[in-house]
């Protein structure tokens, strides 16, 4: 299942013109962390994901769910 990280990896790395291979060597991850985030795996290591973020000049921030009206 896609999820927006998911998406944002994999639309980045191709607008790049990198195979997951190269993505995992330039960004200093392993190449089955790239796949498992493209993947959408709900259990991911932040500091790792921020890792993968910041090869784009991004990072994980918290953010406040829409509040949902009765």
């Amino acid at each position: 299942m896609q999820t927006s990280l998911s998406q944002f990896v994999t639309k980045q790395r191709k607008a790049l013109g990198l195979t997951q291979p190269e993505l995992a060597a330039q960004s200093g991850l392993g190449l089955r962390f790239i796949r498992e985030v493209e993947a959408g795996k709900p259990t991911l290591r932040l500091d790792k994901v921020n890792q993968l973020l910041a090869f784009w000049g991004h990072t994980l921030v918290p953010e406040p769910l829409p509040r949902h009206q009765p």
